[in-house]
């Protein structure tokens, strides 16, 4: 059941093409819980506002301590869709005592954000969202690997195609995160933690993509590989990226979403076991991470009737029960195929 909070969730970047979409996910997901439609130009969020309906639009500044908002303005919860390269939200969500979930950083992004929660620990639920659209290959890999003993290997790859980076905000994001100076992406390897660059063998892999054809990928560092070794001990954890046509694109149809999960370790009775699952969206990337940033939120606030998550540090694969959010993907158009002769009744 339902249990909408009369306060607004602030949705900062909200009439962006992603945020938009979360919007009326959560709309869709719970139609009574008031929205806030945040963002520079006013006009434009008052236009997402209207076609909500119970949403209102505010005028937020990231530049301002205070986000240029009245202290009278109260919302239930701070959703991020841009980079906030002041932080003032997360003072701003922690002065309130409401939770703030951001998407937009990257692993050499992460001390501020970490520090913003080290300061005020028990002010605040802090979602660090940055795992691969919001969960989209995190929470699979948790919900299968109940099929191991013990998994060895867990390898995530994402197909983007070229003509999906999404709007200026997530192109922005894409561009900072893949061109930034330093260590390219952060793996495990053999038990070992390690930065790899462009020139590193490890950089690379070859897989296949869902249509079964050899796909070469890089790899690429979101929080997905930090939270999948801690939470499974996994001795090697990676997440690769390959840009180009996605499968339905070569077949001449729009560009979709393709994640594909790879795990392998041994069974519940010990013997060796490999386990894929592929997992597509027929209209792309900005869907699937709309949707995982609603049922976040609504994770967040106890919207379905769970208690509000407390003050903490969060990843969404920590908050999201891996089997209700499969459920609700296939709800939504995600389509989840499993390929492995022991798990091929496993589609939860």
């Amino acid at each position: 059941m339902s249990h909408p909070s009369p306060h607004p969730v602030l949705i900062i970047g909200g009439s962006g093409i992603v945020g938009s979409k979360a919007a009326r996910a959560l709309r869709e997901l719970h139609p009574e819980q008031p929205i806030a439609i945040g963002g520079r130009n006013l006009e434009k969020a008052a236009s997402v506002a209207g076609e909500l309906g119970n949403a209102t639009a505010v005028a937020v500044d990231l530049d301002q301590p205070g986000l240029g908002l009245s202290t009278q303005n109260q919302f239930s919860a701070v959703v991020l869709f841009v980079k906030d390269e002041h932080l003032h939200s997360i003072p701003f969500a922690q002065a309130r005592g409401i939770p703030y979930l951001s998407i937009s950083s990257g692993l050499t992004e992460l001390g501020p954000e970490v520090a913003h929660y080290i300061s005020r620990p028990n002010d605040s639920a802090i979602v660090l969202g940055s795992e691969w659209l919001v969960g989209i290959a995190a929470l699979p890999v948790l919900h299968y690997g109940k099929e191991f003993r013990r998994l060895e290997q867990i390898a995530m790859t994402a197909v983007l195609d070229s003509e999906d980076i999404g709007g200026p905000a997530a192109h922005a994001d894409f561009e900072r995160l893949t061109t930034a100076g330093g260590p390219t992406a952060m793996i495990r390897q053999d038990g070992r933690w390690r930065w790899v660059t462009e020139n590193d063998q490890a950089m690379r892999r070859m897989t296949t993509d869902i249509t079964g054809q050899p796909l070469e990928v890089e790899a690429y560092a979101p929080f997905d590989v930090l939270s999948l070794a801690a939470r499974t001990g996994a001795a090697t954890v990676r997440f690769d990226l390959a840009v180009g046509a996605t499968a339905s694109r070569r077949r001449g149809e729009p560009f979709s979403s393709e994640t594909i999960v790879e795990l392998s370790g041994e069974d519940l009775q010990g013997r060796p076991a490999a386990l894929r699952v592929d997992l597509v969206h027929p209209e792309g990337q900005a869907p699937v991470t709309a949707l995982n940033v609603a049922l976040t939120v609504e994770r967040l606030l106890g919207l379905n009737g769970q208690a509000p998550v407390t003050p903490g540090l969060y990843m969404p694969d920590q908050l999201l029960d891996p089997a209700y959010a499969m459920q609700r993907w296939r709800e939504f158009g995600i389509q989840i195929r499993v390929s492995a002769p022991e798990a091929a009744a496993a589609e939860a």
